[in-house]
């Protein structure tokens, strides 16, 4: 993904609902994240968007979180397609554990 991709769907996904409701209510936060670990001979740093839980007195699910993403993200890229040209990013949704944050 570039980084205009990156900005744009972080953008996205901080004002689709019910992500923008979780987020307004401190319950859940968004964050860009540069990798170093990609493939061998891949140039260039990778960037990553965590969506972080943040405890609270009240609970949110990864499943319901991840559910509402993979909703957002599937209507940014049908958003994407109509709007830009080229190849469109192939963003993968993985469940981080703990201390792999």
């Amino acid at each position: 993904m570039s980084g205009s991709d990156v900005g744009a769907l972080k953008k996205w996904l901080e004002q689709e609902q019910p992500l923008a409701e979780l987020i307004r209510e401190h319950r859940v936060s968004v964050e860009e994240r540069h990798r170093t670990d990609g493939p061998p001979g891949h140039m260039g740093l990778g960037t990553e968007i965590l969506l972080v839980i943040v405890e609270t007195g009240t609970t949110v699910t990864v499943a319901t979180l991840t559910q509402h993403v993979e909703r957002a993200v599937r209507a940014w890229l049908a958003n994407r397609r109509r709007v830009e040209s080229g190849e469109p990013p192939r963003p993968q949704i993985t469940d981080l554990d703990s201390d792999e944050s």
